[in-house]
């Protein structure tokens, strides 16, 4: 049984195509997972992390270590 090159050639480019867009679905998903599971810090967050610590935050304490977890993401 021989494949011609054309009929070979789509049938990769088929296949590189159909993997990349499930890649792309299953990355996807995988991240709205991930995220829902452990969401990203939030104001609320490091206010319980300074009252755990045994400090009461003052909001320009919070909003500097927001600042400084946005600028090094």
């Amino acid at each position: 049984m021989t494949l011609e090159v054309w009929a070979f050639v789509l049938i990769v480019v088929f296949c590189v195509i159909v993997g990349l867009v499930a890649g792309f679905f299953g990355a996807r998903a995988l991240m709205k997972k991930e995220l829902k599971k452990n969401p990203p810090i939030n104001e609320n967050m490091i206010r319980a992390m300074f009252m755990s610590m045994g400090r009461k935050p003052s909001e320009a304490q919070i909003r500097q270590v927001m600042n400084n977890m946005k600028k090094n993401q």
